[in-house]
């Protein structure tokens, strides 16, 4: 696994985020039929929160972003997105384990997302403990809910 790191976003990041988002998000949005060259930039500019983002980098160099949204009895995971060519070299797997970790033992546990169907993202979700909620004909909703340091003795 490549040496990576992440930083808080700024709003200088949203144009290579979007981009990024467009990129990745291409392949399952277009097999679903919904792949809109402006629509895929235009959402992610219109629900970018700096605050609850962080840029992902490998050696300095923007590889991606993930956002964890605080919510009522829930965070949302949002906008995990990894440029292609660090995709499956584990960056993935250890973002989420490490933001997974800061979760467990807070107050609000529970982690919820959503993923496009058929996407091969799911496998990484399922694999860190996330469950299927409900799905519809475009999105899979899944839920996790953490450990606490009592649930790990």
């Amino acid at each position: 696994m490549a040496d990576w790191d992440i930083r808080p976003a700024t709003a200088t990041d949203i144009e290579p985020i979007a981009e990024l988002r467009a990129v990745v998000m291409r392949p399952d949005l277009e097999r679903l039929g919904r792949y809109d060259e402006h629509r895929v930039r235009q959402r992610f500019r219109d629900g970018f929160d700096a605050a609850h983002t962080w840029v992902i980098e490998v050696n300095a160099e923007f590889a991606g972003c993930v956002a964890l949204r605080p919510a009522e009895d829930a965070h949302w995971l949002e906008h995990f997105y990894l440029a292609p060519r660090f995709q499956g070299t584990g960056i993935g797997s250890g973002v989420l384990s490490d933001l997974l970790e800061r979760r467990d033992g807070t107050g609000v546990r529970v982690v919820r997302l959503n993923v496009l169907q058929g996407s091969p993202a799911r496998r990484l979700y399922e694999r860190h403990g996330f469950g299927v909620e409900r799905e519809d004909a475009v999105d899979v909703f899944m839920v996790r809910a953490g450990r606490t340091s009592a649930d790990a003795v």
